[in-house]
């Protein structure tokens, strides 16, 4: 079920899925955003009692649903804690703490628990290995690349965790946003490609700088071929790409003006 908070971050609206049936439960994975009506939604279309909530992340068009849902069917709660950025929905409070690789048999499936972080550090991935479905939350949206926004997001964290992918069998995955996706392989390939080619722009920014500059000043040459309007959310991954090259010592940071490293 697609939540009715459809937008520039979220495209056709946040994904909310049902794993189960009546006679063993229903689990749902990411409830969504506080809105009555999607949670009217998830109760009416579950095959049976809701039993378990569990969440991908904290962002607050995934996980706000997940107390009242909570209240609602007497479901206990699965996910990280939220960080403490204000992006972040800190009223999630998790009966269950996920931990990296842990496998949960829930409504009669087993789950598997991947800690992927980067977009978010708490964000995880679901498994379902009886099909080899992979729900993503916004670890891979359908149809557009997330945005990775420091300090909780980390583009070394995000790479690191697309590649852990290739560890698993996966043949389809679930996204939080859009559609269902096949060869999950070429589709990790394609967005480290993507990447990589977006540090190759942010370099060739600081290049063509030729002194210190603002965020401002480089997301109008490293993002040349993203609209304007886009400009403020772009200048959120711009800094992920700028703190990696930090970290790499291939950029420096002075009073908030990035320069190529000597």
């Amino acid at each position: 079920l697609t939540a009715a908070n459809p937008g520039m971050m979220t495209g056709p609206g946040t994904n909310s899925y049902l794993i189960g049936n009546a006679a063993q439960g229903v689990a749902v994975i990411d409830p969504g955003p506080l809105l009555d009506a999607h949670i009217d939604a998830l109760i009416a279309a579950a095959p049976g009692p809701i039993r378990w909530i569990l969440c991908t992340h904290t962002h607050l068009d995934h996980s706000p649903a997940a107390a009242l849902l909570k209240q609602r069917t007497g479901a206990t709660v699965y996910g990280m804690p939220a960080p403490a950025f204000p992006n972040q929905d800190q009223d999630f409070k998790p009966d269950h703490v996920l931990t990296h690789n842990e496998r949960l048999d829930i409504a009669g499936q087993a789950l598997r628990v991947i800690h992927t972080p980067g977009h978010a550090s708490n964000q995880v991935c679901f498994l379902l290995e009886s099909q080899n479905l992979l729900f993503t939350g916004d670890h891979i949206m359908q149809g557009s690349t997330v945005v990775i926004s420091p300090p909780d997001g980390n583009m070394i964290e995000y790479l690191a965790s697309l590649r852990l992918l290739l560890d698993y069998k996966i043949d389809y995955l679930a996204p939080g946003h859009g559609f269902l996706m096949d060869k999950p392989a070429e589709n990790v390939d394609r967005i480290l490609i993507h990447r990589q080619e977006r540090e190759n722009k942010v370099m060739a920014a600081l290049k063509r700088a030729g002194q210190p500059a603002s965020i401002e000043e480089l997301v109008t040459l490293a993002y040349a071929d993203t609209p304007e309007r886009l400009h403020a959310v772009a200048q959120k991954s711009l800094l992920a790409h700028l703190e990696k090259l930090r970290t790499e010592a291939r950029a420096v940071l002075n009073d908030s003006l990035w320069s190529l490293a000597p």
